[in-house]
């Protein structure tokens, strides 16, 4: 999913584009439905509902405080006694009043009845701060006129409307740059039919000289600055922009500075359309755009010394630098309250080369913001005129001739609408006129079936993304489930054997007790290296932070690091299992898929039966042959030694079809690496790779008949005498193998050690089932295989028949 990216603008702003009687929670709820999430609306009218107007009747010292005044307040309710501290609190005023119950959200507090020194106050005179209007708090808020009982937020909107407009805060995926710009959104709103969308006025400004101060952009620099328009201004008087600007670029979070400084703003979020102001009188000779070579420092707008990556695009006089280049301008050249004589500056630079420049330079700025996202090319020159006409009708001041160097770039593409097409793509009948209205709502020129895409829409790339249009304008709440089509006769099967072996192992995991975990795929460095990682080929060029910095060379150490999460809130016992991708190298095909599970603490809660422990190597085995046998894995795998050094040595093992055929390995976390990852143990786990194990020979869905012998089994007990260290495992493969078609299993029964065998000697009694499929075995059968299998296990072990 793209990341999504704020922007911000007032109710009464998008009406100056959009002629509505909408309301801000109609228009907020059809932004979200046009694809353009509306991330919160401040909306401070609601705040304010509940206050009202009173007129104060009569205001009397308080006979135990000389600061406070007991008022008898006229309000909708009757007069009522308030004491009040504010030094303005006197007969003869209309204030705003508080009543028991309300709740005031410059002070945190809900209103109640109570009493001050001795005397009942039945509510409170507000001041500005107190309502969050504004930082004055000296004294109550006076007004020269209201009705009482009237609700303040009425008084608002019709005298002060400015400070009850609502701001409303939508997120603008980057796909689509154009509402970045007011007008952009109000466009979308005017296609879904919430309004008109209003006419642009009339910006036509005539120049009356040649600018002194010309352009140019270096052969080098075209591909990243195909257009740069400028007109110079003379005579502007610069100083605090009107009201009307102040308080929309206020309500957005910008603080005014100075109208010409404010222009640039307000037409950054207008009209999306960054432009830059040059003080002329600071500038030496005519300006360069180009590229830097690398090294040289600029002094920014915000005070700030930048050094420039070579080849970032810049903007430079005579003297040097003054400018980075759809960015953020120079201090020396920046406008101040004295300024007469200016250069505006409107241009159009490649996407690709601000993000890369601002990156290196790390400026997040709106005009990087916006430039790198993709502003409209076509409406730079007219953007220059618009700038120039509003400077000049609040500034005064004569404009110069354009100066314009380069040419605006031809995006001009159409693509053909099927209006047929609309059902299948999208899955939604629309009328064909239909969609030729939603198309030239949105600006787009419909000649016959072509669709001549505008030039601020840089994401529509073709004849599906006219359809996306449509059907975002209708609203994809229309849409409707319907169940596919089914064909006839039986269909094969969607899933591959890999996605039905995963789905079979997580389901298994899961019957088990397990936890499903989803972990990153990054992990720090030292955790990568207690599993064999932590290399510089696995090591990530631009890490998330510091402990996301290597690829993950297993699952365990994800595993690990929520159970020692896990542990750290009180969950002790835990059994979590993961099925993903580990990497053993930073190539393509450096990957193999794993299957991991981790099991902590104990079996189960304390009960009175005493049957809770510990969980121990036993209880990783059982679950990881449980999953190897859903997985389709031979039963004929073998128990060996030889794991990896995170894993115990004398705890752990591994589950293999040969030496070098490892399917899965299993045992005890070694001690050192719970320490070094903080879990407290006892823990054990296993790692299964499903890739290796083999698939069967059947490719079917169903298994094999079950063959059933009705001939009688016959188990014969063996007891060897056996060095100490002698493994089990060994003894019971190769008794085992003594017949592997009349031995159907093998089991160990007793274990006896020292005593009369002697020092380092022990005795291992065993079980071999026989079952006959054929024919009854006789006394002689049974001798000749017990004659065999004493052989195997003496020539594996070393060992005797106990006598």
């Amino acid at each position: 999913m793209a990341e999504a990216h704020p922007m911000k603008f007032t109710l009464s702003w998008l009406k100056h584009h959009l002629d509505t009687e909408a309301p801000v929670d109609e228009i907020a709820e059809t932004l979200t439905d046009l694809g353009l999430e509306v991330e919160g609306i401040e909306n401070p009218a609601a705040r304010l509902a509940d206050f009202t107007l009173g007129y104060v009747k009569s205001a009397e010292k308080h006979p135990d405080a000389d600061r406070l005044r007991v008022c008898q307040v006229e309000t909708d309710e009757g007069v009522q006694q308030i004491i009040c501290g504010a030094p303005n609190a006197r007969a003869g005023i209309t204030v705003v009043i508080a009543k028991p119950g309300v709740y005031v959200p410059g002070i945190d507090t809900t209103i109640g009845v109570g009493k001050i020194r001795g005397i009942e106050s039945f509510g409170m005179m507000a001041s500005e701060k107190e309502l969050e209007l504004s930082d004055e708090h000296d004294g109550i808020i006076e007004l020269a006129e209201g009705v009482v009982g009237q609700r303040f937020s009425d008084w608002l909107a019709e005298h002060e409307p400015a400070k009850v407009d609502p701001v409303i805060e939508i997120a603008i995926t980057p796909n689509r740059p154009d509402a970045l710009g007011v007008r952009g959104v109000a466009r979308d709103l005017a296609a879904r039919g919430l309004g008109v969308l209003r006419d642009l006025p009339d910006a036509e400004v005539t120049g009356g000289f040649d600018s002194p101060v010309s352009v140019r952009i270096d052969a080098d620099t075209t591909d990243g600055c195909p257009v740069f328009a400028m007109r110079m201004i003379r005579g502007v008087k610069n100083g605090p922009s009107p009201a009307w600007l102040q308080d929309q670029l206020r309500a957005i979070g910008l603080r005014p500075i100075s109208f010409l400084v404010d222009v640039t703003n307000w037409f950054t979020y207008d009209l999306n359309r960054p432009l830059h102001v040059f003080d002329a009188d600071k500038v030496t000779g005519d300006l360069r755009v180009h590229r830097a070579r690398g090294g040289e420092e600029i002094v920014a707008l915000d005070d700030k010394t930048y050094v420039l990556p070579q080849g970032a695009m810049v903007i430079s006089d005579d003297t040097g630098v003054e400018s980075i280049a759809g960015i953020m301008g120079g201090a020396a050249t920046g406008v101040t309250d004295d300024t007469v004589n200016i250069l505006v500056e409107s241009a159009f630079w490649d996407h690709v080369q601000i993000a890369l420049a601002g990156r290196a330079m790390k400026i997040n700025s709106d005009a990087r913001f916006r430039f790198e996202r993709g502003v409209d090319p076509a409406f730079t020159p007219e953007g220059l005129d618009r700038a120039c006409r509003m400077i000049v009708d609040h500034a005064g001041g004569e404009v110069s001739n354009v100066v314009i160097a380069g040419a605006v770039p031809d995006t001009a593409r159409a693509y053909r609408l099927d209006t047929d097409r609309c059902a299948s793509l999208v899955g939604m009948d629309i009328p064909a006129e239909t969609q030729r209205a939603t198309l030239t709502a949105l600006g787009f020129v419909m000649d016959g079936d072509m669709a001549q895409v505008p030039t601020w829409r840089p994401d529509v790339q073709g004849e599906a993304d006219l359809m996306e249009e449509v059907a975002r304008i209708a609203s994809l709440t229309r849409l409707e489930g319907r169940p596919m089509v089914r064909a006839p006769g039986i269909l094969r099967p969607v899933l591959t054997r890999t996605q039905q072996r995963e789905r079979m192992a997580r389901r298994t995991a899961a019957a088990l007790g397990y936890d499903e975990c989803v972990t990153y795929s990054f992990i720090d460095g030292a955790s990568a290296a207690l599993f064999g990682g932590g290399t510089e080929a696995t090591r990530l060029e631009n890490p998330i932070s510091s402990d996301m910095s290597h690829m993950r060379p297993a699952l365990l150490p994800g595993l690990l690091q929520a159970a020692a999460r896990n542990q750290a809130r009180g969950q002790g016992d835990l059994a979590l299992f993961e099925l993903g991708t580990a990497f053993h190298g930073g190539e393509p095909g450096e990957q193999h898929q794993q299957i991991s599970g981790l099991l902590t603490g104990y079996t189960g809660p304390k009960s009175v039966h005493g049957d809770r422990r510990a969980v121990d190597v036993f209880d990783a085995k059982a679950d990881a042959e449980a999953v190897l046998a859903a997985l389709g894995a031979p039963a004929s795998a073998q128990v060996m030694r030889g794991v990896a050094d995170w894993w115990h040595p004398g705890r752990s093992g591994k589950i293999c079809l040969g030496p070098k055929k490892v399917l899965a390995v299993f045992g005890e976390i070694h001690p050192k690496v719970l320490r070094e990852m903080g879990v407290k143990g006892p823990a054990v786990g296993f790692t299964i790779w499903p890739g290796d194990v083999p698939a069967g020979r059947a490719q079917g869905t169903s298994r094999g008949a079950l063959t059933l012998s009705d001939l009688q089994a016959v188990e014969r007990d063996f007891a060897f005498v056996v060095d100490a260290e002698t493994e089990v495992q060994t003894l019971v493969n190769a008794a085992q193998g003594a017949d592997k078609a009349l031995i159907s299993d093998v089991r160990v029964f007793d274990e006896f050690i020292g005593g009369s065998l002697g020092e380092g000697r022990k005795s291992l009694a065993l079980t071999v089932r026989l079952q006959p499929t054929d024919k009854t075995l006789t006394d002689k059968d049974i001798e000749a295989v017990s004659a065999k299998i004493v052989e195997k296990v003496t020539k594996a072990t070393g060992g005797v028949l106990r006598g």
